[in-house]
């Protein structure tokens, strides 16, 4: 009778052997790195001001030795820019890490917290305290003052991601159909629901809700960052703890348990840090979908599969693409701003199609 410990580490040396790409994953968290930076830089510099990327990096280096800088150009970089970057770059980073943990939860490609309804429950969550924070929801606003709308984001989607797991996954195993069938579920529900406390809302809520809901940073505030920043980087900091038992998971909730994996323990950190930062995202930034499916599919393509890379890589790249995409929204129809929901709808969606068609006859839809 072959012995399963033995064979759950023959395969997990096979599987890394043969896909061992660690000197090329390496490379590739290096370059994404200059990538960031660079991409930080253009974010910083573009906009209405003419201030230039190099002006930028003086103004700091120098201060008030160096004129490039007008008293004007450092309260927009200063206060406008510079909290919309970090922002930005903070919000990408979560997006697409919880999107490659999920996916690895899930071991589909398909898994992404705005596709299949997280993203949704957190959305509610926040509406709700957005609308009835002044009313019904006073006694929690009061409460926990600027934290209350990620806290019930948190929360929203907490509670979307335990349904989903629940409904999806069945003696171990988690089916593709069922999950994205549920995602839609969960999304009609949370948006009915959501459609109704927009009926009710005022008109200053109302432009509130519509412009947030299609996603944005434009309100990015230190006072925002700080509020959400320690609840996206203290979700972040715990997923590359769960490289390993993702890596254990890919062969298997058997085989991952053999080789000392608690799988029950590693599902539980994964949900609560997807919906810690996927709650915290849509906050503060609203809807922003795609980014969870497209930065860890095309991380995998360059890369391989391991997720000791793969989740520092994800944050990296999926902060350099929402920062490209907000730049995106703030120049194509200036001097108005294209929500930026709709840029990453409109690239991520082919990407999506392209997906479905090319694991076509690999997965079970």
């Amino acid at each position: 009778m072959t012995n399963p410990v033995a064979a759950g580490e023959a395969g997990v040396k096979r599987y890394a052997v043969a896909g061992d790409r660690s000197a090329l994953a390496r490379l590739v968290i290096l370059l994404l790195c200059v990538l960031l930076a660079l991409t930080m830089l253009f974010s910083l510099a573009s906009g209405a001001s003419d201030a230039s990327a190099m002006a930028v990096v003086r103004g700091w280096l120098f201060g008030a030795a160096d004129d490039a800088l007008s008293v004007r150009d450092r309260i927009i970089i200063n206060d406008v820019r510079l909290p919309r970057v970090v922002l930005g770059a903070l919000v990408g980073a979560s997006l697409a890490v919880s999107g490659a943990v999920m996916q690895g939860l899930f071991r589909n490609p398909l898994a992404d917290p705005g596709l299949i309804g997280v993203s949704a429950g957190a959305g509610l969550a926040a509406v709700l305290i957005i609308v009835l924070g002044g009313t019904v929801l006073a006694p929690v606003t009061l409460a926990m003052g600027t934290f209350s709308l990620p806290v019930a984001a948190f929360f929203g989607g907490l509670a979307a991601t335990l349904v989903l797991y629940k409904v999806a996954t069945r003696q171990g195993r988690t089916s593709v159909a069922t999950m994205l069938l549920a995602g839609i579920a969960l999304a009609a529900l949370a948006g009915a629901v959501t459609g109704i406390l927009v009926f009710v809302a005022d008109d200053r809520q109302l432009r509130d809700l519509t412009f947030w809901q299609l996603g944005s940073l434009a309100g990015a505030t230190w006072l925002k960052i700080g509020a959400v920043a320690p609840i996206m980087v203290l979700a972040m900091a715990a997923t590359p703890f769960l490289a390993r038992g993702l890596n254990a998971l890919a062969l298997g909730e058997a085989t991952a348990t053999h080789l000392g994996i608690p799988v029950q323990q590693l599902k539980y950190i994964a949900i609560v840090s997807v919906a810690a930062s996927v709650g915290s995202s849509v906050a503060v930034s609203g809807g922003i979908g795609f980014v969870g499916i497209v930065v860890p599919h095309l991380l995998r393509l360059a890369m391989g599969p391991d997720n000791r890379y793969l989740l520092p890589a994800s944050a990296l790249l999926g902060a350099s693409l929402l920062l490209l995409a907000d730049a995106v929204a703030r120049t194509i129809v200036a001097p108005a701003e294209l929500p930026i929901g709709i840029v990453t709808a409109v690239a991520g969606a082919p990407f999506f199609l392209w997906i479905l068609l090319r694991n076509r006859g690999v997965i079970d839809l």
